[in-house]
């Protein structure tokens, strides 16, 4: 609690709701990142079993979003935060919106390895596998920034998706390439695709996160603004 910067309330019940809703946006983050971990094994190692094992539990990051959502709506009724502790509760809100939607992400990357590809087919995963370590890198260092609500560490974070973009504007490329000189593939590389383009969104959504918690901190919306103001912050 005391590393977010937050002061101690005269209620100290309010300070419980706040480090109990902090702790459950926190477990939900640990198990975005694992689905997320689970969905590049399952593709890397063709593990049909495992893309069934993350489409099922996706249900259970739906259920800490909409529980949280919950608590967030009863702290401010009861509560009434205002200033930083307001501001939390509405960067709160907005994460895990979009952890959830990344959850929704990953149910598509997982889809892959229900694909029938052949040998050929298959060597395109590598590069869809590099991509999607780069967005679980990316993934674990904002939910580290947003732990700490460390504004630095966001800020670094925010400005690293331009080389996911730009390995996924690569893996396009090839995929497209790949689609014109053997057609007959179009269907099974489509679902490929769709994967590369999951990843790309994973990446615009940790920006997101990232921009929540320069919000948090800074008092500063910084959504529609260049890299370069971001850094003026």
């Amino acid at each position: 609690m005391d590393n977010l910067n937050l002061g101690r309330h005269i209620s100290g019940q309010f300070n419980e709701d706040l480090e109990r809703v902090i702790n459950h946006v926190m477990q939900m983050g640990g198990l975005v990142e694992k689905q997320l971990s689970d969905a590049l094994l399952a593709v890397h190692d063709a593990d049909e079993e495992l893309a069934r094992k993350v489409h099922k539990n996706d249900y259970q990051i739906n259920s800490l979003e909409v529980s949280i959502d919950d608590e967030c709506t009863r702290i401010i009724a009861k509560r009434q935060p205002t200033a930083g502790d307001l501001r939390l509760i509405m960067a709160i809100v907005k994460t895990i919106a979009d952890l959830e939607r990344i959850g929704d992400e990953v149910k598509k990357i997982a889809q892959v390895a229900l694909e029938s590809l052949s040998g050929q087919q298959k060597d395109l995963l590598i590069n869809l596998d590099n991509l999607g370590r780069r967005v679980l890198e990316f993934l674990q260092a904002t939910l580290d920034a947003f732990t700490r609500m460390d504004v630095e560490a966001a800020i670094a974070t925010h400005q690293s998706d331009t080389k996911i973009d730009r390995e996924y504007e690569a893996l396009m490329r090839q995929l497209m390439t790949y689609m014109m000189e053997e057609p007959r593939t179009i269907p099974q590389v489509m679902s490929v695709i769709w994967s590369a383009r999951a990843l790309e969104r994973i990446g615009d959504r940790c920006q997101n996160i990232c921009e929540y918690i320069i919000y948090f901190v800074k008092g500063k919306v910084v959504r529609h603004t260049t890299a370069d103001d971001i850094k003026k912050v």
